[in-house]
């Protein structure tokens, strides 16, 4: 049984959780936070299930203070796992690694870090193999895990030479005010890092892209225009992707005609948080221009990480030896499947 600790518990890190909780071969031993947030507040509400460490010493009366229980320090929670999965800052992650090192745990780094604080970066279906006996790993950021997910099955199926991507990213998280209530669209120069991204685990792959930031707040929505290596059907690739047990096909003439349809389903289903791990594929997406094959996707920033995370632990910590292995264990434990 590998021993886990989520340190941070915000948005990433309250998803990690459940999700790690959710897998019998893991125990999640606690979470690690240090103010008295909604997210804190409202665990309280829901009884407590998991144990709270203060992150940073000195900061426990302010928790206990919010009526938040703390069942020590930091130290005391690194001290009992195998892993720490870091959902933090941007930056915090890098300064945490000293306590990993101290404490001789593996930790999994989220998108939001920079490469260098990793010894590999991951993606469970691309790289699965390369994550084993690593220290340290590093997740790709939201868009580049959906992303991948889809130009690697193609690229399995079919060879995929290139690819130009164009992303349409919600500026904020809901709930977020920190960016300000925006009416403009802004642009990125070419390329963005997630075509980067995509090359770095895929090196294959030619892929450049833009990014637009949109004032919206429930998932980003990519633009794929793919050169395949041989030739494949729209109906031919939508099939292939209703096979991946992360994605889900959809039709906008059922209901799914936004970004915001994909929240509402997920909420309508009674999932926690209206949370979705699977990338969403459009059907009437899905064309031919010439020989490149055209689609479009949605990705439900909050929660799509969250099953390559879980694949993450399970390569750095001998779980499964190979990556078919060890996402079919992970999607089992999510109760993911593919519809094809």
């Amino acid at each position: 049984m590998v021993k886990v600790a989520v340190i941070g518990y915000g948005v990433i890190g309250q998803r990690l959780a459940d999700g790690v909780a959710l897998q019998d071969d893991m125990e999640l031993v606690g979470i690690a936070d240090v103010k008295p947030t909604i997210s804190l507040r409202a665990l309280v509400e829901r009884g407590m299930p998991y144990n709270l460490y203060c992150a940073v010493p000195g900061m426990e009366k302010d928790l206990e203070e919010a009526g938040i229980p703390v069942s020590g320090g930091i130290d005391d929670l690194l001290s009992q796992v195998d892993i720490a999965l870091d959902a933090t800052g941007p930056g915090i992650g890098a300064k945490n690694k000293e306590l990993y090192i101290k404490h001789g745990v593996k930790a999994i780094f989220q998108g939001g870090e920079k490469n260098s604080v990793a010894d590999v970066f991951f993606h469970g279906y691309a790289n699965y193999e390369k994550g084993a006996d690593a220290d340290f790993l590093k997740l790709t950021s939201c868009n580049t895990t959906g992303l991948i997910r889809t130009i690697d099955w193609l690229d399995r199926k079919v060879g995929v030479e290139k690819a130009a991507i164009t992303i349409i990213r919600r500026v904020a998280d809901p709930g977020d005010t920190f960016r300000g209530l925006t009416n403009n669209l802004m642009i990125e120069p070419v390329p963005n890092h997630q075509a980067v991204d995509l090359m770095t685990i895929m090196p294959h792959v030619d892929c450049t892209g833009v990014l637009i930031h949109t004032p919206v707040t429930h998932g980003h929505i990519i633009s794929v225009v793919a050169k395949t290596k041989k030739d494949i059907s729209p109906e031919e690739a939508i099939a292939l992707f209703k096979t991946h047990p992360r994605m889900k096909v959809v039709k906008i003439a059922d209901g799914f005609d936004s970004n915001g349809a994909f929240f509402r389903y997920a909420r309508d289903k009674g999932n926690m948080r209206a949370d979705m791990y699977e990338v969403g594929v459009w059907e009437e997406c899905v064309a031919k221009s010439g020989d490149d094959l055209i689609f479009s996707i949605n990705i439900p920033q909050e929660a799509i990480t969250i099953p390559e995370t879980i694949d993450a632990i399970r390569s750095c910590m001998g779980m499964q030896a190979t990556g078919a292995e060890g996402v079919a264990e992970t999607n089992k434990y999510l109760k993911m499947s593919a519809e094809g």
